[in-house]
């Protein structure tokens, strides 16, 4: 079942043909880049991205400067809990010296008690 107006190559091929000069004409009459327009509008583009990338540079700054002070706070957070632990450890270290001279001491006056009881036990005998 063929149409009988079945032309459809040639049909086709003149398509393609006027698409292709409706497509150059296009191009042929967009504004050129040495256009005032389109200068203004690249100029414009490019004040744009200038804005665009001072405002992402601002940023990088503002992030930059928020890490660099939570990163002071937290060193001085670990200086002051390591002074702190530092400061304790040698409160016990003081402590358990002054046990043990403690310790010491008593056994000395415990040692010294049992030779004066020895001492006066033979100065009784004697």
């Amino acid at each position: 079942m063929r149409r009988s107006n079945d032309n459809g190559f040639a049909e086709r091929r003149n398509a393609a043909a006027e698409a292709k000069r409706e497509l150059l004409a296009k191009f042929a009459s967009a504004p050129k880049s040495a256009d005032p327009g389109m200068q203004e509008r690249l100029a414009a583009r490019d004040a744009v991205i200038r804005a665009r990338e001072a405002r992402r540079a601002e940023r990088e700054a503002l992030k930059t400067e928020e890490n660099q002070r939570i990163l002071a706070a937290a060193a001085a957070m670990a200086a002051a809990a390591e002074a702190e632990e530092k400061a304790e450890a040698e409160s016990r270290q003081a402590e358990i010296a002054d046990r043990v001279s403690r310790g010491v001491a008593d056994e000395a006056a415990r040692k010294a008690e049992r030779d004066r009881r020895y001492a006066a036990r033979k100065a009784r005998q004697a």
